[in-house]
């Protein structure tokens, strides 16, 4: 498990840069962590390596946001407004699972859909002082 600490948000983006340099088609990043912890930032960051910035907007209503850059597909999801993992299916969502890289905003709600490897983000607010986060990532 690697550990980093970020005090902004351009922290948090060039982490998730340099992370996703090591990133290959079939990964399934899970981004875990309370409301305004980074999630979305970090995944701002990864798009960014893509050469995705002027293209992100979050799924958050649309529940998956494709994007395609260099035959490479990515999916962002946020499953947050999900009541459970039926409704993923119902979407089809484990389909996009080998198809690109998919980056999945509370993938906790779908744990038990989520393949078996995959990349778990976890962050972490430091309560006293604002922007510092914790960031863990792991490979299972």
């Amino acid at each position: 498990m690697m550990k980093y600490i970020s005090n902004s948000e351009i922290e948090t983006k060039k982490i998730a840069k340099e992370f996703a340099k090591e990133l290959n088609v079939g990964d399934v990043i899970v981004l875990t962590g309370n409301l305004g912890s980074g999630k979305t930032k970090f995944t701002e960051g990864v798009l960014e390596y893509f050469g995705l910035q002027n293209e992100i907007s979050s799924p958050t209503f649309t529940i998956v946001n494709e994007y395609k850059k260099d035959g490479v597909n990515i999916y962002h999801f946020d499953v947050y407004r999900l009541s459970d993992e039926d409704e993923f299916y119902a979407i089809g969502g484990e389909e996009y699972f080998d198809k690109g890289i998919c980056l999945i905003e509370w993938g906790e709600i779908i744990k038990n859909v989520l393949p078996k490897k995959h990349i778990q983000v976890t962050f972490e607010r430091n309560l006293d002082e604002e922007n510092k986060r914790l960031i863990y990532i792991e490979r299972k």
